[in-house]
């Protein structure tokens, strides 16, 4: 079994032919490796990036995206920001006492999504496999490449490709498994790249801290630095029956990570067009409270939905069929988000607005659209911190009891 070496040997054309001009040579197939090469790209301080590309007078200012007014918060920020200790989801009044001369930019959501499909594009253009993990970091598959073009070299090459063609910067870690090409990337960034040879993964995490670990909250980090456990070599040497009795099945799950073990499979990139949902009646109805209460269900269904995928929505569809089978919609473009007090607001505006004929109707849809990859923190720039926890703490109740264990009130009415 062999280990990556430290320099990959030199580009080969695959059988059939040179690779196109512009173009990194494809994926060739060949046997099995006995080990797989994954590579994690991640923009650096995408959104702070972004700002800097758009205006260069930025560059090397401790810059900070995020809310204007004191009880927003801190989407991103630069590195030279972070200096000073700011960091994401931080509250913008604690960041501005840190950093005073901080530039405080509210930012577009729209263009970051613009960027990271140009640098979506260049991946797709260049890899067969890959997985967008989300707005701003990706997984690439290059199981293989250590027999032909060469694992190392054609991560270093897809990196600056990367940074020539959006003109952002962006790290990578390349490792055996998701989970150690991301814990490298962490620890090189901003602009840096690390290889991490197989059969080294627990040297590599041995040292770090266990909040390096993807998917340790708060909570957890709390109970085991209680217990004595600050480091991941200590995290591994404990018996995986002690952590499960701890933490349940979670502390099964941090055994294998922190042991360097991740079978996670790369999900190949699709990009979902829309989110959506409808329902057709038993009897036709015209009573608004039981409408309204439809509209506030399916509005919060999908709305988890988007959120468990970590994406935004622009524009939001309320669809109606009437019971003599005429259909109607009609759309709303709005800031991208996906908080439901935010969608439920825009589709009953949408509702109220199209149900105008006091006929009785049959069927009832809402559809979310412009879909973008990103999570509730980075957009809602003007929401306060309470309002945040306030979200991750209800989506983790669903996401551990179910959907139907937390719900508005009023999506429960029935029809008389």
């Amino acid at each position: 079994m062999h280990t990556l070496p430290p320099h990959s040997v030199g580009p080969v054309a695959p059988p059939d032919g040179p690779s196109a001009p512009g173009r990194l040579p494809p994926l060739c197939l060949g046997r099995a490796s006995d080990f797989r090469n994954i590579a994690h790209f991640d923009l650096d301080a995408f959104f702070a990036s972004v700002e800097c590309l758009k205006n260069p007078r930025l560059k090397g200012k401790p810059l900070i995206v995020g809310g204007s007014g004191d009880r927003g918060i801190v989407a991103s920020c630069s590195y030279e920001a972070r200096k000073f200790g700011i960091h994401s989801a931080m509250p913008i009044h604690l960041a501005r006492r840190l950093c005073p001369e901080a530039i405080i930019i509210r930012g577009d959501m729209e263009s970051y999504s613009k960027h990271s499909h140009i640098v979506t594009e260049i991946i797709e253009a260049n890899v067969p496999v890959f997985e967008k993990a989300s707005i701003d970091e990706f997984y690439v598959d290059l199981s293989g490449m250590d027999k032909f073009f060469g694992c190392s070299l054609f991560a270093r090459e897809l990196k600056a490709r990367v940074m020539k063609e959006s003109g952002l910067p962006v790290s990578y870690g390349l490792a055996s498994n998701k989970l150690i090409s991301k814990v490298a990337t962490g620890e090189v960034k901003p602009n840096g790249q690390l290889e991490i040879p197989f059969g080294n993964e627990k040297n590599f995490l041995a040292p770090l801290s266990i909040s390096r670990l993807p998917g340790i909250g708060k909570e957890t980090a709390y109970k085991l630095i209680r217990r004595g456990v600050e480091t991941i070599r200590v995290l591994s040497e404990i018996p995986v029956e002690m952590l499960a009795t701890m933490l349940g099945r979670p502390g099964i799950e941090l055994w294998q990570k922190a042991n360097g073990l991740d079978e996670s499979p790369i999900i190949p990139w699709r990009e979902q067009k829309s989110i959506s949902t409808e329902r057709t009646f038993d009897t036709d109805t015209i009573n608004l409270g039981f409408l309204h209460a439809e509209l506030v269900r399916m509005t919060e269904s999908i709305g988890f939905e988007l959120r468990k995928q970590d994406r935004l929505t622009g524009c939001l569809t309320v669809k109606l069929r009437y019971s003599n089978f005429d259909t109607v919609a009609r759309q709303k473009t709005i800031d991208y988000t996906n908080a439901d007090h935010i969608l439920l607001r825009t589709a009953q505006e949408i509702f109220d607005k199209l149900y105008d004929r006091r006929m009785l109707i049959r069927l009832l849809g809402i559809r979310f659209t412009r879909l973008v990859p990103g999570n509730y923190q980075i957009k809602l720039y003007e929401d306060t911190q309470e309002v945040i926890r306030l979200y991750q703490s209800i989506d983790s109740i669903k996401r551990r009891f179910g959907e139907g264990a937390l719900f508005r009130a009023v999506g429960t009415r029935l029809r008389p």
